[in-house]
C-alpha cells in the first residue's frame, strides 16, 4: 500500500506529467470562453442581464459540482462527502472560488471591454504566488518566480495587442472587479492547498462547487434572473461547461495538493491563450487575432513556465 502511494505521489510530482495535466485544465478552461458565448445566444440572445449570467453561472457550477462527486464516488466504489470537521473550510472555499470570484468576474466583464477583462483575469497567476510566499509562507518568493510570471503575463499582452491598440480604458467598476476576482481565485489556490493535506481535493472541488452554486442560483433568482432552455444546444452547452468545470477544477486541486502553488499556477497564463485559439475556431467572426501575435503569445508563455519549472544547477557544483 505504501509503495502504491508513493507511486502516485510520484507521478503526480513528475514535472512532465504535471505539466501536461496543468496544460489540459488551461485547454478545458480556455473552451469556455466560445461555449459561455455560444451559451448567451442561444439562451439570451446574446445580451443576458448581470443576474441572468449569475444563474447561468449558478446552475452551471452546482451541476459540475454533482458530477465530480457523482463520478469519483463511482470510480472509488463509495460515497464521498466531507468530514464534518471540514464542512467549514468547504464552506470558505466555495466562497473565494465560485461565489466572490464570478460574482466579481461577471460584474465586471460586463463593464470592461475584453481585452481588459482578459489581461486582468489572468494576474491571477501573480496573486496566488504572492499570497502562498508572503502571507501563507508556503514557498519562499524569488526573482526567478517573479521574471517567469512577468514573461507569462506578457503573453497574455501580446495575445491581446490588437484590442488594446483600439483605445481601451480603465473602468473602476469594471476592471477592479476583475482584479477583485483574479485575486478571489488566487486566494482560493492557496487555500486549496492547505485544506487538501487534510480532506480528499476532489471532495473539496465538488461540494464547494454545489454549496457556491446553490448560493449564485439563489442570488440570481432573487434579482430576477432567468435561463431560456428552449434550444435543444442550450443543453448541450450547460452539459459541457459543468463537465469542463467538474473535471478541471478536480484535476487542478490534486495537482496543487501534491506540488507548489507557483509550479501549477503558472499555468493559469495559458488559459486566456487558449481562450483566444478556441474563440478563433469557434466565433470566427469575433476574433481578429493576429497568428504571428498568437505565436509570440504562445512562445512567452511557455518561456515563462520553462523558467519558473526548470531548476538551474548550483556554482557550487562542477
Amino acid at each position: 500500500m505504501k509503495d502504491l502511494m508513493n507511486t502516485k505521489s510520484g507521478l503526480l510530482t513528475n514535472p512532465v506529467f504535471v505539466s501536461l495535466m496543468a496544460i489540459f485544465c488551461c485547454a478545458l478552461w480556455g473552451s469556455a470562453t466560445p461555449f459561455i458565448k455560444t451559451g448567451y445566444k442561444l439562451m439570451y440572445g446574446g445580451s443576458p442581464n448581470v443576474q441572468s449570467t449569475i444563474l447561468f453561472a449558478g446552475i452551471r457550477f452546482a451541476l459540475a459540482g454533482f458530477i465530480t462527486i457523482v463520478i469519483y464516488s463511482i470510480a472509488r466504489r463509495r460515497v464521498l462527502y466531507p468530514r464534518a470537521k471540514n464542512l467549514g473550510r468547504v464552506g470558505i472555499v466555495a466562497l473565494f472560488q465560485t461565489i466572490i470570484q464570478y460574482f466579481f468576474f461577471y460584474v465586471g466583464l460586463a463593464n470592461t471591454s475584453g481585452a481588459n477583462g482578459t489581461i486582468l483575469s489572468g494576474s491571477s497567476s501573480f496573486f496566488a504566488i504572492l499570497i502562498s510566499c508572503l502571507i501563507f509562507r508556503q514557498e519562499k518568493i524569488s526573482v526567478k518566480k517573479m521574471v517567469a510570471c512577468l514573461i507569462g503575463f506578457a503573453g497574455i499582452i501580446t495575445v491581446n495587442i490588437g484590442s488594446l491598440m483600439q483605445g481601451v480604458s480603465f473602468n473602476i467598476m469594471g476592471d477592479t472587479f476583475v482584479i477583485f476576482s483574479a485575486v478571489s481565485l488566487g486566494v482560493s489556490s492557496v487555500l486549496i492547498k492547505i485544506f487538501s493535506k487534510d480532506e480528499d481535493p476532489v471532495v473539496i472541488s465538488g461540494y464547494q462547487f454545489m454549496a457556491g452554486g446553490a448560493v449564485m442560483i439563489i442570488v440570481g433568482l432573487c434579482f430576477g434572473g432567468y435561463v431560456d432552455f428552449s434550444a435543444p444546444a442550450s443543453v448541450g452547452v450547460l452539459i459541457y461547461l459543468a463537465f469542463l468545470s467538474a473535471v478541471a477544477y478536480a484535476l487542478w486541486g490534486v495537482l496543487l495538493k501534491f506540488n507548489p502553488v507557483s509550479r501549477v499556477t503558472i499555468f493559469s497564463f495559458m488559459t486566456p491563450v487558449f481562450g483566444v485559439i478556441f474563440t478563433a475556431i469557434m466565433l470566427p467572426e469575433e476574433s481578429s487575432i493576429n497568428p504571428w501575435m498568437l505565436i509570440i503569445s504562445l512562445v512567452l508563455v511557455c518561456l515563462g513556465v520553462f523558467l519558473l519549472n526548470f531548476n538551474f544547477p548550483s556554482r557550487d557544483k562542477k
